[in-house]
């Protein structure tokens, strides 16, 4: 039976501003970088796999979000610019991969990270 598994990329937090458009080189080509090379590595080692990637993001630097405690019976909402974990690393990305869990654990250790790959089946609710 096919599933989806969710690879939450956890590792130090990394400049994402260096890839928005406005500070791109004109010439700049995503095979020729080393960290967008190796994601593209990835999506072929899932396709030679038979897995297939529904979705996938890399999110931007922890300094262009932050977190929220909600408040409870009325108390005000605590925000953070900081991230969730008390570490020195932070959720950069995730990949959903449509597999079978042998194929998950394959491709597990193959998603680009310079820290920890967290894997998880996501919960079929329909």
């Amino acid at each position: 039976m096919t599933e989806t598994w969710m690879f939450l990329i956890r590792e130090p937090d990394w400049d994402s501003d260096r890839y928005l458009p406005e500070n791109l080189p004109a010439d700049f080509r995503p095979d020729l970088d080393a960290e967008m090379a190796a994601h593209g590595r990835f999506a072929q080692a899932v396709e030679e796999l038979g897995g297939k990637i529904v979705s996938s993001y890399a999110l931007q630097n922890h300094k262009h979000g932050g977190t929220v405690r909600p408040g409870k019976d009325g108390a005000e909402d605590v925000w953070s610019d900081a991230s969730l974990a008390d570490s020195s690393e932070v959720i950069t990305g995730f990949y959903a991969v449509e597999c079978d869990e042998a194929v998950a654990r394959k491709l597990a250790v193959q998603v680009p990270t310079g820290g920890v790959v967290e894997m998880r089946k996501v919960h079929p609710f329909e």
